[in-house]
């Protein structure tokens, strides 16, 4: 027997119902009858053959009064249960009039092995033709509901069609904490067919109801989802970005930051291609802000960055955009040699962190053959606006004349007339801003510390107008040469490798009792020192011996940093808690007198996991403290790392190792204190002021005179 199910939305022919349905009853079928009727009308077809005829909801709801009458007829009948079970079992389903088509192709999307027809002959032709292929097909069984490309598309629909009120409770807190109720609201973002604006609004609609409910990576997920349907390089950037800042936000590794950054970049060059220089100088940026955020380099204890800087770079150094503003510029004409008729003039700059400069400052102020002057942008509010601007200079090498150039040209001009060499300390913000103009004849040197390679700054410095790049590190000047081309190209700057400036003589002075069994750290104050690692040292050697201690110093990370930051101290608080109470950590906080604290310490750990050189280690080792220095992760492994920094034997690669070296020195004081002493020996000869001084001697002032 085959199945017939006819369906109206109006009141269909008697005549020609009364002609048609015995022609398909002589066929062998069984026919039924739904429609959104009057009785009366219904009545009119008493006379018909049919097996069942039913009467389908007319009331209208209130949020379907605008709708088309298809989709009206629909939204009345769909959780009818006698037309749910007639069109499940149905093998042809007939729409006999325009309003009942929307409601037979929905019926035929969730019965697929159904022939959906539109009118009598038709359906006499799929009847005739389902014989002529043998008879009725074996009805499908299982659940009787839509593919999810349907679903996707109706909660689409359904949610554009919402006010924010109503949406916001069908996205309520219970239902998008549940596992089901969240992948439902995936649906549309990931259907076919969905248009744009449609996408867009759900996606946001759905991540804020993610947010809201806890799940924040599922937010930025359905932000993502919904980027990754867009074609629209602007809307696709601006889903991603938006994705990706969520996360970042919470302090979390983001997902999406390489589809992110490709999106924002190839927006920058769709931009700059049309002259919109503005724009694209904007989405470069942002790219950039992103790519290389703190939350993923710096408050954390990882980073792509530094696991492979090469494929980690190629993504902005394919960008257009990205190479017109790294193309170097050069200069008119080369630096001039120190002069050898006066003192030479150098001018001495940085912004807020002078943390490395007092011992340079110190000598040159008094050296006969040097005329120091000093300048932090940071105190000279019209520098400082524009010193951390980074748009403007992006703005400006792509051509857009934004008059930036000019203001740095009437701000910075009368400082490069009068020195000879300019000192920049920190390769950051007013690096990005010096090299915008040409600096004449005036020698430009800066100093690279470690921080600096992890953030976007290095990327936007012409250096084709810096003339010596000092790094303090091998494994650092490696490193930004991975990073950043124009340090590798023909105008690249020369490069030297000089230790800062520490006055270690001072700190070489004679132990307390206790301090054989006090471990210390100096500087606790950001992720990258990683205290933990060094709590789990402590722990390993309290195992075999109560009496030793950790000596922490240095004031506590800010919470305000970052996200990141905030959830690294929650936990390192958390671990620390026991240990202090129980005497076996002790926080010293922050002290303007660290050789007298050191006193105290007799094994001095490094467990960062990056450094240039790590002042604090140096300093406890000329101290007489035995150094451990963790194998720096972020460098482990490389042809220059913690292990060329400082002698081999002093790096250890885990906890364990380092608790071995400090039991295996400390098996007897006699040990101890000799182990002590040849690092004293080792620090003093290697990194005192008084061994540094001379590099840079040789830097400004080339052979002495």
């Amino acid at each position: 027997m085959i199945d017939v199910l006819f369906i109206s939305s109006k009141s269909p022919s008697a005549s020609v119902v009364a002609d048609t349905v015995p022609k398909l009853n002589a066929e062998g079928a069984r026919v039924s009858f739904g429609g959104t009727v009057t009785a009366s009308s219904l009545a009119e077809l008493a006379g018909v053959e049919f097996a069942e005829t039913h009467l389908l909801p007319r009331s209208n709801r209130r949020r379907a009064v605008k709708l088309p009458l298809g989709e009206r007829v629909w939204l009345r009948s769909r959780s009818d249960s006698w037309l749910r079970a007639r069109a499940r079992a149905a093998h042809v389903l007939v729409a006999l009039d325009d309003g009942a088509v929307y409601t037979v192709w929905q019926l035929a999307q969730r019965n697929r092995s159904a022939k959906a027809v539109f009118g009598f002959a038709p359906a006499i032709d799929a009847v005739r033709e389902l014989n002529r292929r043998g008879g009725a097909p074996a009805r499908r069984g299982g659940a009787f509901r839509p593919p999810a490309s349907l679903v996707a598309r109706e909660l689409a629909r359904a949610a554009q069609r919402l006010p924010a009120s109503a949406a916001r409770l069908l996205t309520a807190r219970p239902i998008m904490r549940s596992s089901l109720g969240a992948r439902l609201w995936r649906l549309p973002l990931r259907a076919p067919g969905v248009p744009a604006r449609v996408r867009v609004a759900t996606g946001r609609r759905v991540a804020e109801a993610m947010n809201w409910a806890g799940r924040h990576s599922g937010g930025a997920y359905a932000l993502a989802l919904a980027a990754s349907k867009i074609s629209d390089p602007a809307i696709k950037a601006e889903l991603l970005n938006e994705a990706v800042t969520q996360e970042i936000g919470r302090g979390a590794a983001p997902k999406h930051i390489d589809q992110a950054v490709r999106a924002l970049l190839a927006r920058a060059d769709e931009l700059q291609a049309a002259e919109q220089y503005k724009d694209s100088a904007k989405a470069l940026q942002r790219a950039l802000a992103l790519g290389f955020h703190r939350v993923i380099h710096i408050d954390r204890l990882s980073s792509p960055l530094a696991a492979d800087p090469e494929a980690f770079a190629e993504r902005f150094h394919g960008s257009r955009a990205m190479k017109t503003v790294m193309t170097p510029r050069g200069r008119i004409r080369s630096a001039a040699p120190p002069p050898s008729d006066r003192p030479l003039r150098l001018l001495v700059t940085t912004s807020s962190n002078d943390n490395f400069l007092r011992h340079i400052l110190d000598r040159y102020r008094d050296h006969p053959g040097v005329e120091v002057r000093y300048l932090d942008v940071a105190t000279q509010p019209s520098l400082r606006r524009i010193s951390w601007a980074d748009q403007r200079p992006i703005r400006e090498r792509m051509g857009d004349c934004d008059e930036y150039a000019e203001l740095v040209e009437d701000l910075m001009r009368p400082h490069l007339d009068w020195a000879d060499t300019v000192f920049l300390d920190w390769c950051v913000g007013p690096a990005a801003m010096l090299t915008t103009i040409d600096p004449g004849d005036t020698r430009i040197v800066v100093r690279l510390h470690s921080y600096e390679v992890f953030t976007r700054w290095p990327q936007l410095v012409d250096f084709s107008r810096v003339d010596d790049l000092v790094f303090v590190g091998e494994h650092v000047r490696d490193l930004a040469g991975a990073l950043v081309p124009q340090l590798r190209g023909p105008q690249a700057p020369r490069t030297h490798v000089l230790h800062n400036a520490a006055q270690l003589s001072e700190f070489a002075r004679e132990k307390s009792p206790d301090a054989r069994f006090n471990l210390g750290l100096i500087g606790v104050g950001q992720v990258v020192k990683d205290p933990l690692w060094a709590v789990e040292v402590l722990r390993l050697l309290r195992e075999k011996d109560e009496r030793y201690r950790l000596l922490l110093v240095g004031g506590d990370m800010d919470p305000k940093t970052s996200h990141a930051t905030r959830k690294y101290r929650n936990r390192m608080e958390n671990e620390l808690a026991p240990l202090v109470e129980a005497g076996a950590v002790l926080r010293l906080g922050p002290t303007d007198d660290v050789p007298d604290k050191l006193t105290d310490i007799g094994f001095i750990l490094s467990s960062s996991v990056r450094e240039s050189a790590h002042l604090g280690l140096m300093e406890g080792a000329a101290s007489g403290a035995v150094p451990v220095v963790r194998d720096w992760p972020f460098f482990a492994g490389r042809e220059h790392s913690a292990r060329t920094v400082y002698p081999d034997g002093w790096v250890v690669e885990t906890p364990e190792a380092a608790a071995r070296r400090v039991l295996e020195i400390n098996a007897t004081e006699e040990s101890w204190l000799d182990s002590g002493k040849l690092a004293s020996k080792h620090a003093l000869s290697t990194w005192d002021w008084s061994v540094v001084s001379a590099g840079f001697d040789r830097l400004f002032l080339g052979e002495q005179r």
